[in-house]
Formats: structure tokens, C-alpha cells, sequence
């Protein structure tokens, strides 16, 4: 069974930090992308980071560059984001997906059920 277990999530003021898991199961784990997506209320889904679990090249949203960062351990399955210097329009549910590359809804196959991300002002 695929399975993908988002978990760091949490109430952090403005300017703090958090780090975000993505625990991946019942898949090769190095064919796929892992990317981390993010909802707000009333607003679409919308990517934010994208990491290639073979090569270990990145991608990033213009509106996290510099703040996020995106890693991979592949003896663990499992991808982090690291987020610095948060600001409150980061609030949201964070998802993470395995799929294809880019930050494309359409292009990933697996989903985990996500994780609250509040930053108060």
C-alpha cells in the first residue's frame, strides 16, 4: 500500500521556523519526485517545492526562494522542508505528492493527508 505521511507541522510565529517530513512507503521511492504542495482556505493548491529523489536536483516556488529549503534521505524514504523566516501568507495545510517533476497537480500520482502550517502575525 502506498503511503504518504506528512508530519512538523505546527503553530510558529512570524519570522520562525519550521521543518515539514514526508515519510514514504510501498513505492520505489527513488523513481519518483516528491514535491510539497500547499493549501489555503478558499484558495487553490498550489506547489511549492519539488525534489528528484535520484539526482537530488530542486525546484522552488518564486514565493518561498531563499526561505525554504528542500532535501531528501533516501535511506529513510523520506523528504523535509525546511522553512525559514516564515510569514503568516504561508499559512496553510502542507502536502506532500509523489510524481513527476515540476509543481503540476496532474503530475503526481500519490498523495499524504497533510499538515497544518500556522504563522501568526
Amino acid at each position: 500500500e502506498v503511503q504518504l505521511v506528512e508530519s512538523g507541522g505546527g503553530l510558529v510565529q512570524a519570522g520562525g521556523s519550521l521543518r515539514l517530513s514526508c515519510a514514504a512507503s510501498g513505492f520505489t521511492f527513488d523513481n519518483y519526485a516528491i514535491g510539497w504542495f500547499r493549501q489555503a482556505p478558499g484558495k487553490e493548491r498550489e506547489g511549492v517545492s519539488d525534489i528528484s529523489t535520484s539526482d537530488g536536483s530542486t525546484y522552488y516556488a518564486d514565493s518561498v526562494k531563499g526561505r525554504f529549503t528542500i532535501s531528501s534521505d533516501n535511506t529513510k524514504n523520506t523528504v523535509y522542508l525546511q522553512m525559514n523566516s516564515l510569514k503568516p501568507e504561508d499559512t496553510a495545510v502542507y502536502y506532500c505528492g509523489a510524481g513527476g517533476r515540476g509543481l503540476a497537480l496532474y503530475e503526481y500520482d500519490y498523495w499524504g493527508q497533510g499538515t497544518q502550517v500556522t504563522v501568526s502575525s
